[in-house]
C-alpha cells in the first residue's frame, strides 16, 4: 500500500493502493493509453492486495486453488497518457465463504484528481488441477472475508 491511499477522494474506504507510471508500450495508436492496459493494472492490483493478504502465487498452487475470473466490468472514464502517474485502488466488496468474491478497483490520476477506470470483477474458486469450481478454502475465506468493505 502507498502512502497516498487516503489522499484521493476514493470510491470507498481503506483502498489498498498501487502506484503506476504509465510506460511508452502501453500507449495505443491514438495516443492514450490502450484499453487492455487497464485490465492489465486490474490484475496487476489484484495480485499485490492478494499478496499483502498473505496469498500469493505459491500459496494457490500448495492449496490447489485460484480465484478465476468469471466477469469483468471496466467503464472508461477519461484517458491516460505516456509518462503520467496513476494510482489504482482495489477493494474486495463481497465474499460469499463459498465459492465466490468481486473486488472493486478505482484509477485516479494524482496530478487532477481525475478519476480514469471504475472496475468490477467477480472470481470464483476453482481447482488449479482441473479447472473445475471448488469451494474457497478456509485461508481464502480468512483472507478475503477479512479484507470485506462495505459499498454503502
Amino acid at each position: 500500500m502507498t502512502a497516498e491511499q487516503g489522499a484521493f477522494d476514493w470510491d470507498l474506504p481503506r483502498p489498498f493502493v498501487i502506484d503506476i507510471l504509465v510506460a511508452p508500450e502501453a500507449i495505443d495508436h491514438y495516443g492514450h493509453v490502450n484499453n487492455a492496459q487497464y485490465l492489465r493494472w486490474v490484475e496487476q492490483a489484484s495480485w499485490a492486495h492478494s499478496g499483502q493478504l498473505g496469498l500469493t502465487l505459491e500459496h494457490y498452487r500448495a492449496l490447489d486453488r485460484a480465484m478465476a475470473v468469471h466477469r469483468h466490468e471496466l467503464d472508461y472514464l477519461a484517458p491516460g497518457f505516456e509518462g503520467e502517474r496513476l494510482a489504482m485502488a482495489t477493494w474486495i466488496v463481497a465474499c460469499d465463504s463459498r465459492l465466490t468474491l468481486t473486488r472493486r478497483f478505482q484509477l485516479i490520476r494524482p496530478q487532477d484528481g481525475v478519476t480514469l477506470l471504475r472496475a468490477r470483477t467477480r472470481y470464483a474458486c476453482i481447482a488449479l488441477s482441473s479447472g473445475r469450481p471448488r469451494r474457497l478454502p478456509p485461508e481464502f475465506v480468512s483472507a478475503y472475508g477479512g479484507a470485506l468493505v462495505a459499498e454503502s
